[in-house]
């Protein structure tokens, strides 16, 4: 059983070939409503990729949550831990692709009403999980609440610092694996290039994804990289997501961790191959057919 514990957010992606400058209006080229948020991404992504997933978040009781709600069971999550958060909104997020990148606002909602205390009501299906995914579009406490049941009940844990906020030294005994991208891995780095010990603590929990250059994790000390595949990109939203939720889908199977990010890698390559973050995230015959070749 893999849990995530998380953000749900509706995306709301708009389409155009001209980036506006600040004050300037265009016309763009398409506009779509998504399904997406950190947490609910990644559970999504494992979920497509064959595991068992439950999710634990806060929508609001509005057309977006309902329509979240139904989306989720219809791809088999569990949602028994998402409740409507009574006269809120649900999250959401403004993306604006371009070129085939992206600029994001998002807007938390209901995501802020996943409280320490509504993470303590969770605990026991915290417990029974092989693994637990977290990230930051929730309060920074709740996400402490997570990792400490976890830790006392022996559940491993990828956390996924994005967007990144600094990391109490003290959550890193509670983290079985960090994965920062390669601006946050920097932010890290800055946060405590002063501290030796917390840095040689981290380095066997390392994985930092890096794009186009692929992912760098470590083997004792020694620097290993896996390369990135080529493809053509449509939409990168939702990339990261798809590598965590892929990444804690392969560890969950028993692959090492070199093996299982050359699992995640793949499936990440294949979901910037298609529009939107949920909808671009590959199956698992799709994972296995790029391997095949």
């Amino acid at each position: 059983m893999i849990t995530v514990l998380g953000s749900i957010n509706m995306d709301l992606v708009t389409i155009t070939n001209k980036d506006p400058l600040l004050g300037e209006t265009v016309i763009g080229e398409h506009f779509s409503t998504i399904p997406g948020g950190k947490g609910a991404n990644q559970a999504v992504a494992a979920a497509k990729l064959g595991a068992e997933v439950q999710m634990i978040g806060r929508v609001g009781d509005d057309l977006f949550g309902n329509e979240y709600l139904t989306h989720l069971r219809n791809l088999g999550i569990s949602t028994d831990s998402v409740k409507p958060v009574t006269h809120g909104k649900t999250g959401i997020a403004s993306i604006t692709v371009y070129e085939g990148d992206n600029k994001i606002i998002v807007v938390p909602g209901a995501n802020l009403q996943l409280t320490p205390n509504v993470v303590e009501e969770y605990k026991e299906e915290i417990v029974k999980s092989d693994w637990l995914l977290l990230q930051f579009e929730i309060p920074l406490e709740s996400v402490e609440k997570a990792l400490e049941i976890a830790h006392q009940g022996g559940v491993k844990v990828i956390l996924n610092p994005a967007p990144f906020e600094q990391i109490p030294k003290h959550w890193f005994e509670m983290i079985t694996y960090l994965t920062p991208n390669e601006y946050e891995a920097e932010e890290l780095f800055s946060l405590y290039k002063n501290d030796q010990d917390v840095l040689n603590s981290l380095i066997d929990k390392l994985v930092i994804t890096k794009g186009a250059q692929g992912v760098l994790l470590y083997d004792g000390k020694k620097e290993v990289t896996i390369p990135a595949l080529k493809v053509e990109t449509v939409d990168t939203t939702g990339a990261g997501d798809t590598f965590n939720g892929a990444l804690a889908v392969a560890l969950s199977e028993g692959n090492d961790l070199k093996s299982a990010c050359e699992f995640a890698v793949k499936a990440a390559a294949l979901s910037v191959t298609k529009l939107g973050a949920q909808s671009g995230m590959p199956s698992r015959d799709e994972v296995n057919r790029l391997q095949e070749k």
